[in-house]
């Protein structure tokens, strides 16, 4: 069962992703409340059937200070789309530092790039202008909405009113 669960904070907005038991203890617990249920699958007990949560919404609001993307190399990858930001290849990736550590480049959402590895050796410790390589992209880093919406491996079609709000991805 590796299906999830958009979890809605009290006021409806999107507060996080978890596991269906997860979200089905939630809502049998009386924590949560079933929004939307999927269409196609059902939870099975020896007694009993039960809908397959696909959103639930918190009882209590849930204050989060921030609610940021954490910068992880799966992340950096899902943003760039699995794919080189030089050549666009999806073989040998690796994670490349636009502005190089050794010339004082932070390792941050806004200076981290995919790059296969012979693009990366290609650029060295150079900027990508003064290895004459051009970036498919410019580092940004998302949203919680954004990364949701976005770059999400699996988004369930009931999730997008949740997910529809105006946002720019590139800022």
């Amino acid at each position: 069962m590796g299906r999830k669960v958009l979890v809605l904070n009290q006021d409806y907005s999107a507060l996080s992703i978890c596991s269906v038991p997860k979200a089905f203890l939630l809502v049998y617990l009386d924590k949560a409340e079933l929004v939307a249920e999927s269409e196609q699958f059902t939870l099975r007990t020896v007694s009993a059937e039960f809908p397959m949560p696909s959103v639930i919404r918190l009882h209590r609001y849930v204050n989060l200070p921030y609610k940021g993307v954490m910068l992880t190399r799966q992340n950096i990858f899902k943003r760039d789309g699995h794919r080189c930001q030089y050549c666009g290849t999806t073989e040998d990736l690796t994670l490349d530092h636009v502005l190089p550590k050794s010339r004082g480049g932070k390792t941050s959402w806004d200076n981290l790039a995919t790059a296969c590895k012979r693009c990366n050796s290609r650029k060295g410790d150079d900027t990508p202008d003064e290895a004459n390589m051009k970036l498919r992209q410019k580092p940004f880093k998302p949203t919680f909405l954004v990364f949701l919406r976005e770059f999400s491996d699996s988004i369930e079609e009931s999730w997008m009113p949740f997910l529809a709000k105006k946002e720019k991805a590139y800022v």
